[in-house]
C-alpha cells in the first residue's frame, strides 16, 4: 500500500523523503519503501536506507539549530515525507552533568542523557511517534504488541492519539504503575504468565486471526528511525563531537543499532567532528545474551538465554530478535558487552537519588554500575569523555515505601 500524499507538509520540516528502499539487514535485498513491511524475506529486520547526498543538499546544521527544540527537527532524517507527525510533544532530552561521579572515577567527563523527560515517561516514545506515524499514513488500524512495559506504553498513548486500536501483551510481573498506564491510555491490555517472548509468540500467533499489524521489536522498520533521534540529538547537543563511549541499557538493543545508524549517517555527509565513539551494551548477569554473545566473539546469539533471574524489566530479553545487530555494533565500534548485577544497580539507584537528586531507572542506574565497573576493569580510560542513558522516569518503577509517621499532637524535635 502506497504512502498517502494528502497529507499538509507541517512547520516541523520538510514535506519531502529522502528514503529510497528498505534494505534486509542479513542479504542486503532491496525492498521498497511507502509499503507496509514486517521482516524481510530472509526473516531479518528491514533497515530504512537514504539519498543522503540530497539529504545533505536540502539541509544543514544551522537550518536545523532555528527550529523547534523537539525531534521533529530531523525530519529529513526520518521517513515520513508528506505524512504528518502524530506528536505528543517530543522535546529534546538533557544531558545532565555528572562532576562528581566523574572526579570519583577519575575520568573526564560524564553526562547522562535523561530520556524520561519525553511523552509516557521513557525513550520508547521516539520510536513508537515515528512508526505510529507511518502506521496512520500506510492504513493500519490495529496495532499489537509484547512489552515489558514502557513500550507497550507509548504505543498505547500514541495509538489513541492517531485512532488506531492497540492490543498490548505484557508479563504477568510488569510492575503495576505501567501496566495501569497501559490501560489507561486506551489499550486493550493483558498479562501473560512468562517474559517477554511468550508474549511475542501470542501477538505472532494472533496476527492471522485478529488482522493486527505486529509492533514487535525490529519486526517493522520505523522504530528504529524513530530512536536514531537520541543520537542525532545527542551529537548536536555535544557540538557535532561524540563523546568516546556511550553505554546503554540493552534488552531488544534497538537503540544501539538506531544511534549507529545515525552517527554512520552524519559521518557520511560530514557533520560529525572527530571519531565515532565505542558503544557499550549493558546488560544483567541474569539475563546477558549479548555480553555472553560478544566475549565468545560469536557473530550473533546462538541459542535463548537459559534461566532469566533479573527484575530489571528492559533487559529481560533472552533471545533478542537483533541479536546479530547488536554484535556487529559493537565490533564495529571496538566496543563491547558489560553484565551488572541487579542489587549493585538497585543500591545505586537509590544512591543517586539521595545524593543527586537525579532518579534514574533501573536500566539507567545499571549503566552507572556498568561505568564503574569498567573503569575498574580499564576498558574506559582516564580521558575518556561517557554518555550514559536514563531510558525512563524512574517514578515508572517501584520504590520502598515510606513507612515514617508522625503524630498530629506535640512532636518532639529532638529524635528528628
Amino acid at each position: 500500500m502506497a504512502i498517502r500524499t494528502t497529507a499538509r507538509p507541517t512547520a516541523k520540516g520538510t514535506s519531502a523523503s529522502f528514503v529510497t528502499h528498505l534494505e534486509c539487514s542479513a542479504t542486503g535485498e532491496r525492498h521498497p519503501a511507502g509499503a507496509l513491511h514486517g521482516l524481510s524475506k530472509a526473516g531479518a529486520p528491514l533497515l530504512a536506507r537514504y539519498d543522503l547526498k540530497r539529504l545533505a543538499r536540502a539541509v544543514d546544521k544551522a537550518a536545523i539549530a532555528r527550529r523547534p527544540a523537539d525531534m521533529w527537527r530531523y525530519r529529513e532524517f526520518l521517513p515520513l515525507g508528506p505524512a504528518e507527525p502524530v506528536s505528543l510533544g517530543e522535546a529534546m532530552t538533557p544531558l545532565v552533568p555528572m562532576p562528581a561521579l566523574a572526579k570519583r572515577l577519575g575520568v573526564a567527563e560524564v553526562l547522562i542523557k535523561d530520556e524520561g523527560h519525553l511523552p509516557t515517561g521513557s525513550f520508547k516514545a521516539r520510536g513508537m511517534a515515528v512508526a505510529v506515524s507511518m502506521a496512520r499514513a500506510l492504513g493500519v488500524s490495529a496495532i499489537a504488541i509484547p512489552t515489558a512495559g514502557n513500550a507497550g506504553a507509548a504505543l498505547a498513548a500514541y495509538a489513541s492519539r492517531a485512532g488506531i486500536d492497540s492490543y498490548v501483551f505484557t508479563p504477568a510481573d510488569t510492575p503495576e504503575v505501567t501496566a495501569s498506564e497501559i490501560a489507561y491510555y486506551g489499550a486493550k491490555v493483558w498479562r501473560i504468565d512468562g517474559l517477554v517472548g511468550d508474549c511475542a509468540r501470542i501477538v505472532a500467533e494472533g496476527t492471522r486471526e485478529k488482522g493486527w499489524f505486529e509492533f514487535t521489536t525490529l519486526k517493522e522498520p520505523y522504530r528504529v528511525e524513530g530512536k536514531k533521534t537520541m543520537g542525532l540529538e545527542m551529537a548536536e547537543q555535544l557540538g557535532w563531537r561524540l563523546p568516546d563511549v556511550i553505554f546503554y541499557p540493552t534488552g531488544g538493543g534497538v537503540c544501539l543499532i538506531a544511534m549507529w545508524k545515525a552517527f554512520q549517517e552524519l559521518a557520511e555527509i560530514g557533520w560529525l567532528e572527530g571519531p565515532l565513539p565505542r558503544m557499550v551494551a549493558v546488560q544483567s548477569t541474569g539475563c546477558a545474551p549479548i555480553v555472553k554473545a560478544f566475549d565468545a566473539g560469536e557473530p550473533t546469539v546462538a541459542e535463548p538465554w537459559a534461566k532469566v533471574t533479573t527484575d530489571i524489566h528492559g533487559v529481560r530479553v533472552p533471545n533478542p530478535l537483533g541479536g546479530a545487530l547488536v554484535l556487529d555494533v559493537l565490533y564495529q565500534s571496538g566496543g563491547f558487552g558489560t553484565a551488572v548485577d541487579d542489587a549493585a544497580v538497585h543500591a545505586t539507584r537509590a544512591r543517586l537519588a539521595a545524593e543527586d537528586g537525579l532518579h534514574l531507572c533501573p536500566e539507567g542506574a545499571a549503566t552507572v554500575v556498568a561505568l564503574e565497573q569498567e573503569r575498574a576493569a580499564g576498558r574506559v580510560k582516564a580521558g575518556d569523555r561517557v554518555v550514559l542513558f536514563n531510558s525512563a522516569s524512574g517514578l515508572k518503577s517501584p520504590m520502598p515505601p515510606m513507612t515514617r509517621r508522625l503524630a498530629s499532637g506535640d512532636v518532639d524535635y529532638s529524635k528528628l
